[in-house]
């Protein structure tokens, strides 16, 4: 059966076809201009809102930790915070993972459940455990889960913490991303398992890695072809960076736009050089121009690049590093391995290490550490 752009196998399809959608978001939020709306199927047009559900997108289900279902008829200004996923890319994530019949599946960070709905429908609902950090969330997925006949472990706690010291996994997926691999699914995952997780940093554009554990402990894997902007999972206490204003002073002349941030081809790549606390803040000027600002609280260190109406771009950098240096570096490493995709690159994680890495046609290996 071919979904999109996926070409799945009689069982995934029957996930597929026998697990609505609908059900797991009878509300979510439409954009109009710089405000989310709420959108029921008694808001005038059933027909349309059938055919969003079942588009091949992702659906805005809460913005700013408000879910769709308690927001005002008008809508609110925000940051969205959970989606169901776009089902090509859930479908893509589901193909890798290879849940069978009677595997013990963990899956981290709930949503709306419906990926859940596809898993017990794989693996069989006593075999799935689910857990979110929304309280919310979970009970509204416990209730839709139980509607459609599926009644799995839903837990509400942390999806890379709150992992039962003796419980063992044949399968974990994660769909919201993660900087590195969390080690407590390493720990809980049994050796010949597969977990297919999202990494990603401050970017977007992210990378899906698909991991096998081996018997000596580590995984090893692959880098999935599709680009993934899943929104982080929460976890921890958060205390997110404030990025501090870089002041006008001396600067220099960049040889990129930051604007190349955006090409999600190379975001992945721009990402392996990052380090693991970057922030990175952008948006456009007074003028209409393009500007991003770059933190790194390890030291200090911040960067701002700014467009010009002629002429190169300008840096200007506080504390001890450029922070824009590296990623022109790294951007003209990617041009000279001649924009190596993701899928050509692998993954290892170990207790002590997770390194990504990239063998080019002359036999070179090069590697980077998440």
């Amino acid at each position: 059966m071919d979904r999109g752009s996926v070409v799945l196998s009689s069982h995934l399809a029957g996930a597929f076809l026998n697990v609505p959608r609908h059900p797991f978001v009878p509300v979510f939020y439409r954009r109009d201009g710089e405000r989310f709306i709420p959108w029921r199927i008694t808001d005038g047009d059933p027909e349309a809102w059938l055919d969003a559900v079942y588009a091949d997108d992702s659906l805005i289900t809460e913005v700013d930790g408000v879910h769709a279902e308690d927001a005002a008829p008008e809508g609110l200004a925000g940051v969205p915070t959970s989606s169901s996923t776009a089902p090509s890319l859930m479908a893509d994530m589901l193909d890798a993972l290879d849940v069978n019949e009677g595997d013990e599946v963990y899956e981290a960070g709930t949503g709306t459940g419906y990926n859940a709905g596809a898993l017990c429908f794989l693996a069989g609902d006593k075999h799935v455990t689910t857990v979110d950090r929304s309280e919310s969330l979970t009970a509204k997925a416990r209730l839709r889960l139980n509607a459609v006949g599926f009644d799995p472990l839903v837990i509400h706690g942390d999806g890379a913490r709150d992992i039962r010291k003796d419980a063992m996994y044949d399968r974990i997926i994660a769909t919201a991303s993660v900087r590195r691999i969390p080690p407590e699914w390493l720990a809980r995952l049994r050796t010949g398992g597969i977990m297919v997780v999202p990494l990603k940093g401050t970017l977007a554009g992210g990378m899906v890695a698909r991991l096998t554990k081996l018997p000596d402990g580590a995984a090893v894997g692959c880098i999935l072809h599709s680009p993934a902007a899943f929104m982080p999972l929460k976890s921890g206490p958060e205390a997110p960076a404030q990025v501090p204003t870089v002041p006008d002073g001396p600067c220099g002349d960049a040889e990129l736009s930051a604007r190349v941030l955006d090409d999600w081809t190379f975001s992945f790549f721009a990402q392996l050089h990052m380090p693991p606390g970057l922030v990175r803040v952008h948006g456009l000027n007074d003028d209409g121009l393009h500007v991003t600002n770059l933190y790194d609280p390890a030291d200090g260190s911040a960067t701002r690049i700014d467009d010009m109406p002629e002429g190169p771009p300008m840096v200007t950098s506080i504390g001890p590093r450029d922070l824009w240096k590296p990623i022109e570096d790294a951007h003209q490493l990617w041009r000279e391995l001649h924009r190596p995709r993701r899928e050509w690159f692998t993954i290892e994680v170990t207790v002590t290490e997770q390194i990504v890495r990239y063998t080019a046609p002359d036999g070179h290996v090069h590697c980077w550490t998440l």
